[in-house]
């Protein structure tokens, strides 16, 4: 019986000394191992490891991606052109993740709940800095994505000194107060109406341009082809010149015949046609000379 109960009062020791010295290490984890504070070993393998009470704690931190929403910030204040500033609360939606566990562990002892206000603060900070360099209207239409990089470079600058990478961020909600009336609206629907104005003649303007462009493109091109016809005309004319020249200088009675030819089918082209010419003029000699006929021989 006493043999029995030390058995069972040893077995009892050694699992709870078990449970302290062991622990498990999911994989969705970091486990960092400290001494006395200090780190000693950051775990990325899940599985069983030993530690030693105790000296040594284990804290776990999160490895997959984590998102929270910042608090609604305090009123921020515009700046507008008329000198009223607006005030302006906003949100922002980040998502993160420990990229660096031991620096994690030593900068916010690897709690979740540290890091975010950590990064609550930073967003809080840059937002204020960011609002006031833009306008309501800015915010409202043109420079929204503009703030939420500029908020986004800041925040991840900071995250990284406790271990942590900013994979995403950006402004969820803008937040105007009752200082923003139909006025306000009314100034910026006037501003978007000028700028839609002014696209619309910076386009017309373009067009113009461009339909200039071409038509002086069209006209060198004509003229272009233009020369070059008559180039390749004067080519020929001057191909069919030197063979006419031969031509009379191997035969001349024969090109004057010919010549004679060529004027009579366009002297007598039409029947209508009636001329009124000399019979003994030059322009019938070889209608009527039998030198003509032994030419053509």
């Amino acid at each position: 019986m006493n043999r029995a109960l030390s058995i069972l009062i040893t077995t009892a020791i050694l699992l709870w000394l078990l449970s302290y010295t062991v622990f498990i290490v999911d994989q969705r984890k970091f486990a960092v191992v400290s001494t006395l504070g200090e780190v000693r070993q950051v775990i990325d393998e899940p599985g069983l490891h030993l530690r030693l009470p105790p000296f040594q704690s284990v804290v776990f931190v999160e490895k997959r991606m984590m998102m929270f929403e910042t608090p609604e910030t305090e009123h921020f204040a515009t700046t507008e052109k008329n000198q009223q500033k607006m005030d302006v609360q906003a949100t922002a939606l980040i998502k993160w993740q420990v990229t660096d566990p031991r620096l994690n562990y030593i900068a916010v002892g690897g709690d979740e709940g540290r890091a975010h206000a950590r990064l609550a603060q930073t967003v809080h900070a840059a937002l204020a800095e960011e609002v006031a360099r833009h306008s309501a209207q800015e915010l409202i239409s043109t420079e929204r994505a503009n703030v939420a990089d500029a908020v986004r470079r800041r925040v991840a600058e900071d995250a990284k000194q406790i271990g942590i990478d900013i994979v995403d961020l950006h402004i969820k909600r803008i937040d105007f107060s009752d200082q923003i009336d139909a006025s306000v609206y009314e100034r910026m629907k006037a501003e978007r109406q000028r700028i839609a104005a002014d696209l619309r003649a910076q386009g017309q303007k373009d067009a113009e341009e461009t339909r200039a462009n071409a038509d002086r493109d069209s006209k060198i091109q004509y003229a272009t082809a233009v020369q070059d016809a008559e180039s390749v005309k004067g080519e020929g004319d001057a191909k069919a010149a030197q063979i006419y020249a031969q031509a009379y200088g191997q035969n001349p009675e024969f090109y004057k015949f010919y010549q004679s030819l060529k004027a009579y089918r366009a002297s007598f082209k039409n029947r209508s046609d009636v001329m009124v010419v000399d019979p003994s003029s030059e322009f019938f000699k070889y209608m009527k000379s039998p030198e003509a006929l032994s030419t053509k021989k």
